[in-house]
């Protein structure tokens, strides 16, 4: 029976209620009436519940679309302004006990390389990041007891808060770990981590259990009430996606959906992000293996229907995708992305040859973070490297009311112009710098607080002069 606020995964993700849904979307496809009605809920910018969300999905006119499309733009732009959020993956270990059949850390890969990060290799692959110009992490794990225990975890995040290499620091470290218990997330919150991610992968059990034949990962309910013991652990912020391709799209966006309404309903905030990836070529995996790929356009629409159905969310799309694909993306809601990605262990301080590489899946977007920063720039995006909110302990329910208020430009969009500024003196090419600054010098036009456009413009001089760090 489908209850938003049970904490039983198969109450909360009911298979009956998104076979259902999955039913009324395909017969109301073509029902233009109560398609608008829904589009005129979406402009109230409270979100859609899963129902409505998957008509949008299933809708079919091109005219109906054109209109979700710009719905989703502008509702980023209201919620987020035209910042992009910058980040790195920093790959620890890719020794892993699970059999998953499409990631190449599966247990029984001989193929790849398995290593390890020492803590000295840790502090090299930091220093190398913040050389690049990074101030937010996630960090990557395989599920391994014996060689990736939650004290390693705990340890590397330490070391990496620890390193400061000339004007370069990590402010924010996500994770990205398996599924643990209540005590362990307590440690990781005590540790100071950003958001804690966790990928379902497919929420659909019987695939799951399919895809995931052996190891802890097996366990679907253990894994989907991951984020419940996550927030009772005191994490304000988790960040949810799938990997599509695995399972009926559709399926999919209508659980992920399903699983932010319980999130909300129990906890009283949702998601701070949702990530879209897509199934990739690796090592001993084939893409082509699995029969519910998507096309670029569905991928669109996917992405589109989610930024209005979730209006708050962060929404992330990383180096899976190339740039043209992530430059559509960009248009239709997406507010984070990757930059400068290495998906192998030890990636960024000595990549390893081709055949000796250990990367969980190819890079579809090589390109360096100068490169990224600067197309972003021409492209009329506002690059940001800010951590002000977790710095400032804005977080959790605190980050969403001032996001679903619309307020986020009054501490976000200023902190992002300051971010940017650090970049560009610290790390930035003589094009990217020039580009930068005239952005910047039209971004603090923008804001609309005298207080804040003074501020921001004593900050911009203080930073020139050296200062580091300064927020909103």
């Amino acid at each position: 029976m489908y209850n938003p606020k049970s904490m039983k995964a198969d109450e909360f993700i009911s298979d009956e209620e998104i076979r259902e849904t999955l039913s009324y979307a395909e017969k109301n496809k073509d029902n233009i009436e109560l398609i608008d009605s829904i589009i005129e809920k979406a402009k109230l910018r409270k979100g859609l519940n899963h129902r409505e969300a998957s008509v949008l999905l299933a809708c079919e006119n091109q005219e109906k679309l054109d209109e979700v499309y710009a719905l989703a733009e502008q509702i980023k732009k209201d919620f987020y302004g035209n910042r992009i959020v910058i980040f790195a993956p920093l790959y620890l270990s890719n020794y892993c006990v699970n059999g998953c059949v499409y990631c190449p850390y599966h247990a029984k890969n001989k193929h790849i390389p398995r290593k390890k990060l020492t803590q000295d290799e840790v502090r090299d692959e930091v220093i190398a990041l913040q050389d690049m110009g990074h101030k937010r992490l996630a960090i990557e794990a395989g599920e391994d007891p014996v060689n990736n225990p939650i004290e390693y975890i705990l340890e590397s995040i330490n070391t990496i808060y620890s390193v400061k290499h000339k004007n370069g620091s990590i402010r924010r470290v996500n994770v990205n770990i398996a599924a643990t218990t209540v005590e362990n997330y307590k440690k990781l919150h005590e540790a100071g981590i950003g958001t804690y991610i966790l990928f379902q992968e497919t929420y659909n059990k019987k695939s799951y259990e399919e895809l995931h034949p052996t190891g802890p990962k097996h366990n679907y309910k253990y894994h989907t009430e991951a984020m419940d013991r996550a927030m009772q652990g005191g994490i304000d912020d988790v960040g949810l996606g799938v990997l599509f391709g695995l399972e009926s799209y559709k399926y999919e966006f209508t659980a992920l959906l399903m699983h932010a309404e319980h999130l909300e309903a129990v906890y009283g905030v949702g998601p701070h992000t949702i990530s879209v990836p897509r199934i990739k070529k690796a090592d001993d995996i084939d893409p082509d293996a699995f029969d519910n790929g998507i096309d670029d356009d569905t991928f669109a629409k996917i992405a589109a229907c989610i930024r209005i159905a979730v209006p708050y969310t962060g929404m992330i799309v990383s180096t899976r995708e190339n740039a043209s694909c992530r430059e559509r993306l960009l248009h239709l809601g997406i507010s984070q992305i990757s930059g400068g990605s290495k998906t192998s262990v030890g990636g960024y301080f000595n990549p390893m040859p081709e055949k000796e590489d250990s990367a969980q899946f190819d890079v579809s977007d090589r390109r360096p973070l100068d490169e990224v920063i600067k197309w972003l720039i021409q492209l009329g995006y506002l690059p940001s490297f800010c951590t002000a909110c977790y710095g400032s302990g804005r977080t959790g329910d605190r980050f969403m009311e001032v996001c679903k208020n619309q307020q986020i430009h009054n501490f976000c969009h200023p902190n992002a112009i300051l971010t940017l500024k650090e970049y560009l003196e610290d790390y930035a090419s003589e094009e990217t710098k020039k580009l930068g600054y005239d952005l910047i010098a039209k971004e603090v036009e923008t804001l609309e607080a005298d207080n804040i456009k003074k501020t921001v413009k004593e900050d911009l001089v203080k930073i020139e002069c050296g200062g580091r760090d300064y927020k909103f």
